[in-house]
């Protein structure tokens, strides 16, 4: 497994390396503060996506590179949304409404579409690992969505959504992402039942 890790690295260019470390350190740190329901999870994941985004465009994956671009724009209306909770007190978490799943379901359908017309823009040659790639888009785009909002749905999307990434990313040869996403997961899975805990609570 270590042998796995360190080799994809072998060939790699160090300022690579770097960035790669520098996203996957702020990643995570944005999933924590996400757990613990504090803002900062916005201005952390922005630094994260961005940097993610260049080293998706060096890659060639432009699915991921797009839905990064979506993570670093849904940042900033998040970071917006909740500050302003925090002042207000508008924004609780809540679970998802009838009109909020639909809206979510065009969300996922629209995004697949978007990323697939994406890699025809840029005449890439769709592989088996280039439509999960679409798939998994869908799944997190309406995630970051959710999370704006405050809805816990947005927990199961991302955890359903790092699943399949985690595999996906350690068979491009980024295994530092791989391990973030794993990372990830299982912040997930403990945030979900963090925040089921607070609507209990409520209730």
């Amino acid at each position: 497994m270590i042998d796995f890790f360190i080799n994809q690295y072998k060939n790699a260019l160090q300022w690579q390396i770097v960035c790669e470390f520098i996203a996957f350190f702020f990643g995570i740190l944005s999933v924590v503060f996400a757990k613990k329901k504090n803002y900062w999870v916005y201005p952390t994941g922005l630094i994260s996506t961005i940097i993610t985004v260049y080293l998706l465009y060096k890659a060639s994956y432009f699915g991921d590179m797009t839905i990064n671009i979506y993570y670093s724009i849904m940042s900033v209306y998040g970071w917006y949304k909740w500050t302003a909770s925090t002042k207000n007190a508008t924004l609780k978490i809540s679970r998802t409404t009838k009109r909020e799943k639909i809206i979510g379901l065009g969300l996922f359908i629209f995004t697949m579409f978007l990323t697939y017309f994406v890699y025809v823009f840029f005449n890439y040659t769709l592989k088996i690992p280039n439509y999960i790639d679409i798939f998994t888009s869908g799944i997190f785009f309406t995630a970051m969505w959710y999370m704006a909002l405050k809805k816990i749905e947005n927990w199961i999307l991302w955890i359903i959504g790092d699943c399949i990434a985690v595999p996906l990313f350690a068979y491009r040869g980024l295994g530092m992402l791989a391990l973030q996403y794993l990372i990830f997961t299982i912040l997930a899975i403990l945030a979900y039942l963090e925040w089921k805990k607070y609507l209990a609570k409520q209730t």
